[in-house]
């Protein structure tokens, strides 16, 4: 008897080795110097079949860097410990999601990137600083300062390695990053 469903467990074997592969050929060699044919050979299969299921180059890194911050409910949250508490969950990211990698690294190098970084950012933490604030120039502004704390921390930590940054223990990346993302958030504005 055959199994019917062993195509479709055959064709999600597949795309999760051709994702897999891309995510690391991405972020070791970046946008522009990544290949299909580089991808598909570290995946085991033929170019076609990342043609097939992405048919891009850029189809295939749109998939590789879907990215979803997943923030706390801030809601449920004392106000005085939001910084402290958005830090520990972004260093909870950068460390166990290698997509946020990749797309810091290609970020920094690729328009693409950049502006899938910018997208993931504006839609996912412009509404956590809108509710902090009364006008949207306001959570826009804060929101950028946010994002530069945590992306600045994430190329040093995560990307170039800088020892003091990379060796620093968790709990001193939240007690001086915290203070400062919270007083983004909910200072007074200058």
């Amino acid at each position: 008897m055959t199994d019917p469903d062993a195509p479709r467990r055959r064709s999600d074997v597949t795309r999760t080795a051709i994702l897999d592969a891309a995510r690391e050929r991405f972020a070791s060699d970046g946008y522009e110097r990544a290949t299909v044919r580089a991808i598909a050979q570290d995946a085991g299969i033929d170019p076609s079949m990342v043609m097939r299921y992405y048919g891009s180059k850029e189809g295939l890194f749109s998939a590789v860097i879907d990215v979803e911050l997943v923030l706390p409910d801030l809601g449920a949250i004392p106000v005085d410990d939001v910084g402290a508490v958005l830090i520990g969950h972004f260093l909870d990211l950068w460390e166990n999601d290698s997509v946020l990698q990749t797309l810091l690294r290609v970020g920094v190098t690729n328009e693409a990137g950049a502006a899938r970084m910018r997208a993931v950012f504006a839609g996912q933490i412009l509404p956590l600083a809108e509710q902090f604030v009364v006008t949207s120039q306001d959570a826009a502004r804060r929101a950028a300062l946010v994002a530069s704390q945590v992306l600045g921390m994430a190329l040093v930590r995560y990307v170039l390695r800088f020892g003091p940054a990379a060796d620093m223990p968790r709990a001193d990346v939240v007690a001086w990053l915290g203070p400062t993302v919270q007083r983004y958030l909910t200072a007074k504005a200058p």
